[in-house]
């Protein structure tokens, strides 16, 4: 039997969070990998990676297509024009929350960073085979601000926003 090809699901899962986020009222961030590729302002890039709001009160003319997300936002004051190819999409969150997806990480990482963006991505979860948790689904992720040693309780109802520092993710099983 021949394999049938089908496009991605990373856009679809996007563009569901985004509405999720809205519906709830919640602030749909995004986790980007940046690379040459990315047209982002480069003065907000931190470790290779940029965060960004994309709710529709922080962007002008937002396009998530399957292939690229672009929209326009201010930085500093300054109109941006900001175009994101999906599979550079490490993750998507609600900033209230927390609740979110991380992706694979794109092709370039696939290799001995590899292990460590993926540890990173589990943070203290219990170590499984990697290969199996990502081969069905995306893994549900929780923001953990790296500034904060406390993880937020859980079933106690949404937690306050991270704060300031470098969000990193962690599995949620």
């Amino acid at each position: 039997m021949s394999e049938i090809q089908t496009t991605s699901t990373q856009p679809y899962l996007i563009r569901a969070w985004v509405e999720w986020c809205n519906d709830n009222g919640l602030t749909p961030y995004l986790s980007v990998r940046v690379d040459k590729t990315v047209q982002v302002p480069r003065e907000f890039v931190k470790d290779g990676e940029i965060v960004l709001n994309i709710s529709y009160d922080a962007t002008n003319a937002l396009k998530l297509g399957n292939d690229y997300i672009e929209f326009t936002a201010r930085f500093g004051g300054v109109p941006r024009e900001i175009m994101v190819p999906v599979s550079r999409v490490i993750a998507i969150f609600a900033r209230e929350t927390g609740q979110g997806m991380g992706f694979p990480p794109p092709e370039d990482l696939l290799d001995d960073d590899a292990d460590i963006a993926i540890q990173a991505l589990q943070g203290s979860a219990d170590e499984e085979d990697v290969s199996d948790a990502s081969a069905s689904s995306p893994p549900v992720m929780q923001v953990v601000s790296s500034s904060d040693d406390t993880a937020p309780p859980e079933g106690d109802g949404p937690s306050k926003p991270p704060k300031a520092g470098k969000p990193s993710l962690k599995l949620v099983k």
